[in-house]
């Protein structure tokens, strides 16, 4: 069983669109049940090269990774916008996701963190008139 509803997941993809529309960036969500590793950041980073996020053109790429069955998340930057926001910015994030997450609120938690993302992408990464969707906006999953 998927933890998100149909509905729930058009919101979470409706919510990286939006945020997209205002950068050059690409944000990305990843659920899965379990976790293969004891570590969700080793995970979030075999995820983040499967899914070709550190191939975009800027570097910009970002990526929410959920295990719900082993509650664990992270959330990860690549060497782009990681060199732009600081890690301040990635520790207030993964609060806001937690303080939504410990409820079962995934969708809240994972839209408010995207909207987050999208801020900060937007800041240092405008759009372009020539920008280019280089990650698809749908969820993946594990």
């Amino acid at each position: 069983m998927f933890i998100l509803s149909e509905l729930q997941q058009k919101n979470i993809v409706e919510a990286i669109k939006l945020a997209e529309t205002n950068t050059s960036g690409e944000i990305k969500v990843h659920i899965e049940e379990n976790c293969s590793s004891d570590n969700p950041m080793v995970r979030a980073e075999e995820v983040f090269k499967y899914l070709s996020l550190h191939k975009t053109a800027l570097r910009n790429g970002v990526l929410f990774y959920l295990a719900y069955e082993d509650r664990k998340f992270a959330v990860l930057g690549d060497s782009g916008i990681n060199n732009k926001v600081g890690q301040t910015f990635w520790d207030s994030t993964k609060d806001l996701l937690a303080k939504h997450f410990k409820d079962g609120d995934y969708e809240k938690g994972l839209c408010l963190g995207v909207e987050e993302a999208g801020k900060q992408l937007k800041a240092y990464f405008p759009y372009q008139s020539d920008d280019k969707n280089e990650i698809s906006d749908e969820i993946s999953r594990g």
